[in-house]
Protein backbone atom coordinates (compact mmCIF):
# COMPACT_ATOMS: atom_id res chain seq x y z
CA UNK A 1 0.00 0.00 0.00
CA UNK A 2 1.31 3.48 -0.65
CA UNK A 3 0.92 6.20 0.84
CA UNK A 4 0.27 10.23 0.39
CA UNK A 5 0.43 13.14 2.28
CA UNK A 6 -0.96 15.34 0.04
CA UNK A 7 -3.61 15.09 -3.10
CA UNK A 8 -1.17 17.90 -5.83
CA UNK A 9 1.13 16.68 -8.40
CA UNK A 10 0.40 12.43 -7.90
CA UNK A 11 2.61 10.46 -9.87
CA UNK A 12 -0.48 9.45 -12.94
CA UNK A 13 -0.19 5.94 -11.51
CA UNK A 14 -1.95 7.23 -8.40
CA UNK A 15 -4.79 8.79 -10.43
CA UNK A 16 -8.07 7.24 -11.73
CA UNK A 17 -8.75 5.32 -8.27
CA UNK A 18 -12.06 4.21 -6.74
CA UNK A 19 -11.69 5.39 -3.63
CA UNK A 20 -13.42 4.94 -0.37
CA UNK A 21 -13.85 7.93 1.78
CA UNK A 22 -14.41 8.84 5.40
CA UNK A 23 -12.81 8.95 9.00
CA UNK A 24 -12.78 4.99 9.55
CA UNK A 25 -11.79 5.36 13.12
CA UNK A 26 -11.88 1.51 14.07
CA UNK A 27 -12.25 -0.12 10.59
CA UNK A 28 -15.30 -1.75 12.13
CA UNK A 29 -17.75 -4.51 9.99
CA UNK A 30 -19.43 -1.27 8.58
CA UNK A 31 -16.53 0.32 7.32
CA UNK A 32 -15.38 -3.05 5.87
CA UNK A 33 -18.28 -3.19 3.98
CA UNK A 34 -17.31 0.38 2.60
CA UNK A 35 -13.73 -0.47 1.40
CA UNK A 36 -15.36 -3.71 0.24
CA UNK A 37 -18.26 -1.89 -2.17
CA UNK A 38 -15.58 0.25 -3.51
CA UNK A 39 -13.07 -2.85 -3.83
CA UNK A 40 -15.73 -4.40 -6.43
CA UNK A 41 -15.72 -1.45 -8.59
CA UNK A 42 -12.21 -1.06 -8.84
CA UNK A 43 -12.07 -4.35 -9.91
CA UNK A 44 -14.67 -4.18 -12.89
CA UNK A 45 -12.53 -0.97 -13.60
CA UNK A 46 -8.87 -2.39 -13.64
CA UNK A 47 -8.30 0.49 -11.49
CA UNK A 48 -6.32 0.86 -8.43
CA UNK A 49 -8.19 0.76 -4.75
CA UNK A 50 -7.71 3.43 -2.67
CA UNK A 51 -9.31 4.81 0.30
CA UNK A 52 -9.37 9.18 1.03
CA UNK A 53 -8.99 9.95 5.11
CA UNK A 54 -8.26 12.75 7.14
CA UNK A 55 -5.65 13.59 10.14
CA UNK A 56 -6.03 14.03 12.50
CA UNK A 57 -9.49 13.49 12.89
CA UNK A 58 -11.83 15.71 12.48
CA UNK A 59 -13.43 16.31 15.91
CA UNK A 60 -9.70 16.38 17.70
CA UNK A 61 -9.70 19.76 15.01
CA UNK A 62 -12.80 21.59 15.91
CA UNK A 63 -12.66 20.08 19.83
CA UNK A 64 -9.00 19.70 20.43
CA UNK A 65 -9.33 20.08 24.50
CA UNK A 66 -11.34 17.07 24.21
CA UNK A 67 -10.42 13.51 26.12
CA UNK A 68 -8.54 10.47 24.02
CA UNK A 69 -11.33 9.20 21.84
CA UNK A 70 -9.55 7.01 19.22
CA UNK A 71 -10.63 3.08 18.28
CA UNK A 72 -7.44 3.25 15.74
CA UNK A 73 -4.58 6.10 15.81
CA UNK A 74 -4.02 6.61 12.50
CA UNK A 75 -0.73 3.79 12.78
CA UNK A 76 -3.17 1.07 13.35
CA UNK A 77 -5.88 2.37 10.82
CA UNK A 78 -3.71 2.25 8.47
CA UNK A 79 -2.31 -1.30 9.21
CA UNK A 80 -5.94 -2.51 8.83
CA UNK A 81 -6.75 -0.32 5.91
CA UNK A 82 -4.01 -2.63 4.29
CA UNK A 83 -4.81 -5.80 5.42
CA UNK A 84 -8.19 -4.86 3.47
CA UNK A 85 -6.41 -5.06 0.50
CA UNK A 86 -6.20 -1.06 -0.38
CA UNK A 87 -3.28 -0.38 -2.94
CA UNK A 88 -3.26 3.74 -2.30
CA UNK A 89 -4.25 5.76 1.13
CA UNK A 90 -4.61 9.03 0.77
CA UNK A 91 -3.94 10.97 4.20
CA UNK A 92 -5.68 14.57 3.96
CA UNK A 93 -4.28 17.00 6.46
CA UNK A 94 -7.37 18.28 8.43
CA UNK A 95 -6.91 22.00 9.18
CA UNK A 96 -8.36 25.08 9.08
CA UNK A 97 -7.97 25.84 5.18
CA UNK A 98 -9.59 21.71 4.34
CA UNK A 99 -12.22 22.84 6.74
CA UNK A 100 -13.42 25.30 5.05
CA UNK A 101 -13.36 24.13 1.90
CA UNK A 102 -17.21 24.16 0.85
CA UNK A 103 -18.43 20.81 -0.77
CA UNK A 104 -18.01 21.76 -4.43
CA UNK A 105 -14.63 22.73 -3.87
CA UNK A 106 -14.11 19.71 -1.91
CA UNK A 107 -15.09 17.80 -4.76
CA UNK A 108 -13.70 19.73 -8.42
CA UNK A 109 -10.13 20.76 -6.62
CA UNK A 110 -9.65 17.84 -4.11
CA UNK A 111 -11.26 14.75 -5.63
CA UNK A 112 -11.05 15.84 -9.68
CA UNK A 113 -8.22 17.90 -9.73
CA UNK A 114 -6.10 16.61 -6.80
CA UNK A 115 -6.83 12.60 -6.92
CA UNK A 116 -8.43 12.68 -10.35
CA UNK A 117 -10.72 9.64 -8.84
CA UNK A 118 -12.95 7.69 -11.01
CA UNK A 119 -15.40 6.75 -8.05
CA UNK A 120 -16.09 7.49 -4.26
CA UNK A 121 -17.42 4.79 -2.53
CA UNK A 122 -19.14 6.67 1.34
CA UNK A 123 -22.20 5.84 3.69
CA UNK A 124 -25.24 7.49 3.87
CA UNK A 125 -24.84 9.28 6.50
CA UNK A 126 -21.30 10.90 4.79
CA UNK A 127 -21.42 14.60 5.44
CA UNK A 128 -18.28 16.92 4.09
CA UNK A 129 -17.31 20.26 3.46
CA UNK A 130 -17.42 23.61 5.39
CA UNK A 131 -20.01 23.34 8.13
CA UNK A 132 -20.85 19.83 7.18
CA UNK A 133 -22.85 21.14 4.42
CA UNK A 134 -22.77 18.47 1.97
CA UNK A 135 -24.48 15.48 2.13
CA UNK A 136 -24.28 11.87 0.23
CA UNK A 137 -27.38 13.20 -2.09
CA UNK A 138 -25.33 16.15 -3.23
CA UNK A 139 -22.12 14.36 -3.20
CA UNK A 140 -23.64 12.21 -6.15
CA UNK A 141 -24.80 15.36 -7.82
CA UNK A 142 -21.30 17.01 -7.96
CA UNK A 143 -19.85 13.75 -8.95
CA UNK A 144 -22.51 13.53 -11.76
CA UNK A 145 -21.55 17.17 -13.18
CA UNK A 146 -17.54 16.40 -12.32
CA UNK A 147 -17.64 13.22 -14.26
CA UNK A 148 -17.10 10.79 -11.13
CA UNK A 149 -19.60 7.94 -9.99
CA UNK A 150 -20.61 7.76 -6.36
CA UNK A 151 -21.92 4.99 -4.52
CA UNK A 152 -23.99 5.64 -1.10
CA UNK A 153 -24.06 2.66 0.49
CA UNK A 154 -27.02 2.00 3.28
CA UNK A 155 -25.49 1.51 6.55
CA UNK A 156 -25.36 -1.87 7.81
CA UNK A 157 -26.50 -3.85 10.67
CA UNK A 158 -25.16 -6.86 12.74
CA UNK A 159 -26.86 -10.06 13.16
CA UNK A 160 -28.58 -8.73 15.84
CA UNK A 161 -29.83 -5.87 13.87
CA UNK A 162 -27.10 -3.29 15.68
CA UNK A 163 -25.76 -0.59 12.74
CA UNK A 164 -22.38 -0.68 13.36
CA UNK A 165 -20.89 2.89 14.18
CA UNK A 166 -17.77 4.11 15.72
CA UNK A 167 -19.49 6.22 18.45
CA UNK A 168 -21.48 2.71 19.83
CA UNK A 169 -18.16 1.24 19.47
CA UNK A 170 -17.12 3.61 22.08
CA UNK A 171 -20.18 3.59 24.03
CA UNK A 172 -19.46 -0.45 24.69
CA UNK A 173 -16.11 -0.18 25.59
CA UNK A 174 -17.03 2.56 28.00
CA UNK A 175 -19.40 0.17 29.50
CA UNK A 176 -17.32 -2.21 30.29
CA UNK A 177 -18.84 -4.46 27.31
CA UNK A 178 -15.81 -5.53 25.18
CA UNK A 179 -17.28 -8.23 23.65
CA UNK A 180 -20.20 -6.16 22.08
CA UNK A 181 -17.87 -3.63 20.84
CA UNK A 182 -16.45 -6.95 19.28
CA UNK A 183 -19.57 -7.76 17.42
CA UNK A 184 -19.21 -4.45 15.62
CA UNK A 185 -15.72 -4.67 14.95
CA UNK A 186 -15.15 -7.46 13.65
CA UNK A 187 -12.34 -8.40 16.21
CA UNK A 188 -11.33 -7.76 19.55
CA UNK A 189 -10.54 -3.86 20.26
CA UNK A 190 -6.81 -3.29 20.82
CA UNK A 191 -4.55 -0.92 23.10
CA UNK A 192 -1.06 -1.09 21.50
CA UNK A 193 2.50 0.69 21.92
CA UNK A 194 5.91 0.02 23.94
CA UNK A 195 6.58 -1.29 26.81
CA UNK A 196 6.72 1.00 29.36
CA UNK A 197 9.12 0.42 32.56
CA UNK A 198 6.97 0.53 35.61
CA UNK A 199 7.70 0.77 39.43
CA UNK A 200 7.78 -3.34 39.39
CA UNK A 201 5.24 -3.84 41.88
CA UNK A 202 3.55 -6.81 39.72
CA UNK A 203 6.84 -8.43 39.70
CA UNK A 204 7.10 -8.54 43.39
CA UNK A 205 3.51 -9.46 43.87
CA UNK A 206 4.38 -12.74 41.78
CA UNK A 207 2.14 -11.72 38.47
CA UNK A 208 4.80 -9.12 36.63
CA UNK A 209 3.10 -7.19 34.26
CA UNK A 210 3.88 -5.40 30.43
CA UNK A 211 3.08 -1.51 30.85
CA UNK A 212 1.39 0.89 28.06
CA UNK A 213 0.08 4.09 28.37
CA UNK A 214 -3.47 4.84 26.80
CA UNK A 215 -1.77 7.84 24.76
CA UNK A 216 -4.20 8.89 21.96
CA UNK A 217 -6.98 5.64 22.53
CA UNK A 218 -10.01 5.91 24.13
CA UNK A 219 -10.08 4.88 27.84
CA UNK A 220 -12.56 2.39 28.05
CA UNK A 221 -14.55 1.57 31.59
CA UNK A 222 -11.35 0.53 34.25
CA UNK A 223 -11.35 -2.69 35.97
CA UNK A 224 -9.63 -6.39 35.05
CA UNK A 225 -10.16 -7.74 31.45
CA UNK A 226 -9.64 -11.11 30.17
CA UNK A 227 -6.58 -10.57 27.78
CA UNK A 228 -4.69 -11.79 24.88
CA UNK A 229 -1.23 -9.72 23.98
CA UNK A 230 0.41 -10.26 20.61
CA UNK A 231 4.68 -9.49 20.75
CA UNK A 232 5.78 -7.69 17.78
CA UNK A 233 8.42 -10.41 16.33
CA UNK A 234 9.01 -8.77 13.36
CA UNK A 235 7.82 -10.71 10.56
CA UNK A 236 5.07 -12.14 12.86
CA UNK A 237 2.77 -11.76 15.92
CA UNK A 238 3.26 -13.90 18.76
CA UNK A 239 -0.19 -13.96 20.92
CA UNK A 240 -0.26 -15.04 24.80
CA UNK A 241 -3.03 -15.12 27.12
CA UNK A 242 -3.16 -12.78 29.70
CA UNK A 243 -5.31 -10.67 32.47
CA UNK A 244 -4.95 -7.22 32.46
CA UNK A 245 -5.41 -4.00 34.97
CA UNK A 246 -6.60 -0.93 32.93
CA UNK A 247 -7.14 2.23 35.19
CA UNK A 248 -4.91 3.66 38.15
CA UNK A 249 -3.91 1.61 40.10
CA UNK A 250 -5.70 2.58 43.83
CA UNK A 251 -3.92 0.44 46.24
CA UNK A 252 -1.46 2.22 45.28
CA UNK A 253 -2.58 5.63 44.80
CA UNK A 254 -2.07 5.95 41.15
CA UNK A 255 -3.13 8.88 38.80
CA UNK A 256 -2.17 8.31 35.24
CA UNK A 257 -4.54 5.56 33.37
CA UNK A 258 -2.19 2.57 32.44
CA UNK A 259 -2.70 -0.90 31.22
CA UNK A 260 -0.90 -3.43 32.84
CA UNK A 261 -0.72 -6.80 31.11
CA UNK A 262 0.12 -10.03 32.97
CA UNK A 263 1.02 -13.05 30.30
CA UNK A 264 0.45 -16.38 31.36
CA UNK A 265 3.39 -18.28 31.70
CA UNK A 266 5.78 -16.49 30.33
CA UNK A 267 9.02 -14.72 31.72
CA UNK A 268 10.67 -12.82 28.67
CA UNK A 269 11.82 -8.97 29.25
CA UNK A 270 9.31 -7.14 27.09
CA UNK A 271 10.20 -3.14 28.20
CA UNK A 272 10.93 -1.62 24.92
CA UNK A 273 9.13 -4.14 22.87
CA UNK A 274 6.03 -3.41 20.44
CA UNK A 275 2.60 -4.92 22.24
CA UNK A 276 -0.76 -5.45 21.08
CA UNK A 277 -3.41 -6.19 23.67
CA UNK A 278 -6.66 -7.52 22.90
CA UNK A 279 -9.85 -6.87 25.59
CA UNK A 280 -11.23 -9.76 24.97
CA UNK A 281 -13.86 -9.60 28.27
CA UNK A 282 -14.66 -7.75 31.26
CA UNK A 283 -13.58 -9.08 34.73
CA UNK A 284 -15.00 -6.63 37.63
CA UNK A 285 -13.93 -3.44 38.36
CA UNK A 286 -11.07 -1.62 40.02
CA UNK A 287 -10.73 -1.83 43.52
CA UNK A 288 -8.44 -0.82 46.60
CA UNK A 289 -8.39 -4.05 48.66
CA UNK A 290 -7.56 -3.45 53.13
CA UNK A 291 -4.06 -5.47 52.40
CA UNK A 292 -1.75 -6.57 50.13
CA UNK A 293 -2.75 -10.39 50.59
CA UNK A 294 -6.31 -9.51 49.91
CA UNK A 295 -4.74 -8.14 46.55
CA UNK A 296 -2.76 -11.17 45.92
CA UNK A 297 -5.73 -13.54 46.25
CA UNK A 298 -8.00 -11.08 44.05
CA UNK A 299 -4.85 -11.41 41.71
CA UNK A 300 -4.73 -15.02 41.72
CA UNK A 301 -8.88 -14.99 41.46
CA UNK A 302 -8.74 -13.06 38.44
CA UNK A 303 -6.12 -14.91 36.62
CA UNK A 304 -8.01 -19.03 37.18
CA UNK A 305 -11.24 -16.76 35.54
CA UNK A 306 -9.11 -15.35 32.78
CA UNK A 307 -7.75 -18.40 31.66
CA UNK A 308 -11.11 -20.18 31.81
CA UNK A 309 -12.42 -17.38 29.59
CA UNK A 310 -10.05 -17.60 26.96
CA UNK A 311 -9.86 -21.26 26.74
CA UNK A 312 -13.83 -21.41 26.30
CA UNK A 313 -13.09 -19.08 23.91
CA UNK A 314 -10.61 -20.52 21.79
CA UNK A 315 -12.96 -23.61 21.88
CA UNK A 316 -16.00 -21.80 20.93
CA UNK A 317 -13.93 -20.23 17.98
CA UNK A 318 -12.38 -23.72 16.51
CA UNK A 319 -13.67 -24.42 13.23
CA UNK A 320 -14.90 -20.80 12.74
CA UNK A 321 -14.24 -19.11 9.61
CA UNK A 322 -11.11 -16.94 9.27
CA UNK A 323 -10.91 -13.93 11.52
CA UNK A 324 -11.53 -10.24 9.80
CA UNK A 325 -8.25 -8.41 9.16
CA UNK A 326 -6.00 -7.54 11.95
CA UNK A 327 -8.26 -9.84 14.31
CA UNK A 328 -5.41 -11.68 16.38
CA UNK A 329 -5.83 -15.77 15.54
Amino acid sequence: MRLFRHYADLPERARGAVVAIGNFDGVHLGHQAIVAAAREIARAAAAPLAVVTFEPHPRSFFQPATPPFRLTPFRIKARLLEALGVDLLFVLGFDEKLSRLPPDAFCADVLKAGLGIRHAVVGDNFVFGHRRAGDARMFQALGASLGFGVTCLERVAGPEGEIYSSTRIRDHLKAASPRRAARLLGRDWEIEGRVEPGEKRGRSLGYPTANLGLDEFLEPARGIYAVRAGIDRGSEIHWHDGVANLGVRPMFDGKTPLLEAHLFDFAEDLYGKHLRVALVDYLRAEAKFETVETLVAQMGDDSRRARAILAAERNTRTGAAAPAPGARP
